[in-house]
């Protein structure tokens, strides 16, 4: 929704990434963009008998535009999908910029509020500046204290937070928990085979320090919250040892059902592939000329479309595929070879779903 950030996160990997496409882009779509795009979302929904259609405004940093913006972009989809067809708004934000009015705005639009963050301490944002240096914490924690007062309760959707090694596990989840989110999201760091995350290839003797990390935390969450708070990667991991599908680009074998309009117009997959190579998410279209039953049918997304038959040998092979799918996509690539590889997570992945799967046995036998 805006192409640009009030921020300079220095591990970002849309800004500081190996992908500039965002330099030649409009900071923010005009007019006949939003049209375009609610005309295609709704043509969509109707084909496809939808009930259901998530928006997503995300950036850069959304809130740059004016909330009553936001809130009539999300008024253009509502007014043209079906009827019967629900639009769930959503705003992801990295909270520096949130006050009452835009809260308030956002909230008469039904759009709510998810805020990323890197731990609930000043300490775990330390990479979180803003384009002169100067720390973002200050900020974002005063626009998440509003978020979660009661009054703004309703439009909180959650906080989303890359796991980052050198921070304690257990310290970084109870401090984020302190801003009473009804969600938790935890992020791998975007990286591949090429330009592996930080903390990879693992030291020897710790094979799966990712896997080691977010460990810490399910045991946290198993034992005392998982009743109070949704933590997602883990709620979606039991339902897929369970059977039941889940909705995730991180895990399982569900087809990945997210397009992105950018501000000229443009349809790409999403900007996570934005960290394997310049053009990654590049697709040709854009919502002007193309429908987005033509972006699935574009080589790029149904590769994603394909289950355990998209993915390499070694995945197929692996006891834990129907959970792990794979992993995340762009954490598959390996330059000059493409995306057909294991996740680099590979080892991380099947640490934490053997730990769950374990965890579920306890229960299911006490």
């Amino acid at each position: 929704m805006n192409g640009r950030c009030n921020l300079a996160c220095r591990y970002c990997y849309l800004y500081a990434g190996p992908d500039s496409g965002w330099r030649k882009r409009p900071v923010a779509p005009a007019a006949p963009v939003l049209d375009a795009a609610a005309r295609r979302i709704a043509e969509h929904a109707a084909a496809h008998g939808l009930t259901d259609v998530s928006v997503v405004l995300h950036g850069g940093e959304p809130l740059l535009a004016d909330a009553a913006v936001l809130g009539g972009v999300v008024a253009r989809v509502r007014a043209a999908v079906p009827a019967g067809c629900a639009v769930h708004a959503t705003v992801q934000t990295n909270g520096t910029l949130l006050d009452e009015d835009r809260l308030r705005t956002l909230a008469a639009h039904r759009v709510r509020v998810g805020v990323s963050l890197d731990g609930g301490l000043p300490a775990h944002n330390l990479a979180r500046v803003d384009h002169a240096g100067r720390p973002s914490w200050t900020a974002a924690a005063r626009g998440l204290r509003l978020l979660a007062e009661d009054r703004h309760r309703e439009s909180y959707a959650g906080v989303l937070c890359v796991v980052d090694l050198a921070s304690d596990p257990a310290e970084v989840y109870d401090s984020l928990l302190a801003f009473s989110p009804p969600a938790v999201d935890f992020l791998l760091p975007h990286g591949n085979w090429s330009a592996p995350p930080p903390g990879l290839p693992a030291p020897a003797g710790r094979p799966a320090p990712y896997g080691d990390w977010l460990c810490t935390v399910f045991d946290r969450w198993w034992r005392s919250d998982r009743r109070r708070v949704r933590v997602r990667i883990f709620e979606e991991c039991l339902a897929l040892l369970l059977g039941v599908p889940a909705a995730t680009e991180s895990l399982g074998l569900q087809p990945f059902d997210a397009a992105v309009v950018e501000t000229d117009g443009s349809i790409e997959q999403v900007d996570s592939l934005k960290s394997a190579y310049e053009g990654a998410a590049a697709t040709g279209l854009d919502v002007f000329r193309h429908s987005f039953d033509q972006a699935l049918a574009h080589p790029g997304i149904a590769a994603r479309q394909g289950g355990a038959a998209a993915l390499a040998g070694q995945c197929r092979r692996c006891p834990v595929v129907r959970v792990c799918g794979g992993g995340h996509y762009a954490h598959r690539y390996r330059a000059g070879e493409g995306f057909r590889h294991p996740s680099v997570y590979c080892a991380d992945l099947e640490r934490l779903i053997r730990h769950v799967a374990a965890r579920l046995a306890e229960a299911a036998a006490a």
